[in-house]
């Protein structure tokens, strides 16, 4: 025997060619149900909302522990047909295009049931997927017959937040680490870099600039390589899943033996690239970039920074955004011909630091160690 419900659907009209929405943008789209016969509906709604969920589960002996927690940033109902009983009276109650309330009783074939939302203009984290977390806005529907199994469907909408996940000052921040190492066993002398960021915030397709003056006062040839890799954590019941993945890998050219040079790399970052999320009470998506020299036979000195991925769409927001002193802002080179001796560069290039340090290491969140990758890399 067929069903009388044939279909149920919910759609939106894209809004651009990226088919995104951010803080304050309009939602239209229609509910579609397609009856075989002579319906009577109880109810038939149409929600928007948005929210984050973590979920994942341990063993502890014999025991299973099952960690969940839940984030929500807002629920709007509207309804097209409406039950007389219902109780939440502070949902709206949609009319058809003359003004007048949808009959309950649905004639075969197909009903079209328009509607429209507005996203909030509240801050709220950009749309993510994860390993045991997520964040989404979405529609759903859902139609209710008497004695009948409810009919349901959903659709996400991507969502791009508007709002910076962090302050300016920090966005325009640059970062400057120095480190040195005495070799061991087959190898002999000492290796030392000085690695500065132009500043600590990149939008998607920008270049990362990394500029490091390298010693190699050891007996080998040393590279100097470059890793960006992602970082997820999730929380709930006050712990923490921590989930990491190197996204991808560059490799400089070797530095002979007894010299030092000062080395320049620009690191495009993917036009792709899942923003950093930073305002989320559950989930956090943070990277960093690790730079470290390959030594043969020899742990590899290394210095990490964090950094933060803005959507590409907040390029003309950052601009307006910034003082015109920084609005140009450009890093330049370490700005000698003979690069001094290690002390000698270290002290200058101290002395050139900003009177406002960079935010410290814990700002950033706890990030894993090199045993969280299993061993050197």
């Amino acid at each position: 025997m067929p069903s009388t419900v044939k279909s149920l659907k919910v759609t939106y009209n894209d809004v651009s060619e990226k088919n995104t929405f951010t803080n304050g943008d309009t939602v239209t789209g229609q509910v579609v149900l397609e009856v075989t016969k002579d319906c009577k509906a109880e109810s038939l709604y149409v929600k928007f909302k948005g929210k984050a969920d973590v979920l994942w589960s341990e063993r502890h002996g014999q025991t299973t522990v099952v960690y969940h927690s839940k984030d929500k940033y807002f629920s709007i109902k509207h309804y097209f047909i409406r039950d007389g009983n219902a109780t939440d009276d502070d949902q709206s109650l949609l009319t058809n295009q003359h003004g007048e309330t949808y009959s309950n009783i649905l004639a075969p074939g197909s009903h079209v049931f328009p509607f429209t939302f507005q996203f909030p203009l509240q801050e709220m984290p950009s749309s993510f997927t994860g390993s045991v977390g997520k964040i989404v806005y979405l529609l759903e529907t859902q139609l209710s017959r008497s004695m009948r199994i409810r009919s349901k469907d959903t659709i996400k909408i991507p969502f791009v937040t508007q709002a910076v996940p962090t302050t300016l000052q920090e966005i325009m921040t640059p970062q400057h680490e120095s480190k040195d190492k005495k070799m061991q066993w087959f190898n002999s002398g000492t290796v030392a870099m000085d690695v500065k960021l132009e500043k600590s915030g990149f939008l998607q397709g920008e270049g990362l600039k990394v500029l490091a003056y390298i010693e190699n006062n050891s007996s080998r040839d040393i590279k100097p390589k470059y890793c960006i890799y992602r970082k997820h954590s999730f929380f709930a019941r006050g712990k923490r899943r921590l989930d990491t993945k190197d996204l991808f890998k560059e490799v400089g050219e070797p530095i002979p033996p007894s010299t030092s040079q000062t080395v320049t790399r620009v690191i495009t970052i993917p036009h792709d690239l899942e923003p950093s999320i930073l305002n989320c009470k559950i989930l956090k998506a943070e990277y960093r970039i690790r730079v470290y020299l390959d030594v043969k036979y020899a742990s590899d000195p290394e210095i990490k920074f964090p950094i933060t991925i803005l959507p590409a769409a907040q390029a003309t927001a950052l601009a307006s955004s910034l003082p015109a002193t920084s609005a140009g802002f450009e890093f330049g080179s370490f700005g000698f011909q003979n690069p001094p001796a290690w002390e000698t560069f270290s002290q200058q290039e101290q002395q050139q630091q900003p009177v406002n340090p960079p935010p410290p290491y814990e700002a950033y969140g706890m990030y894993p160690s090199l045993m969280d990758f299993g061993g050197k890399r």
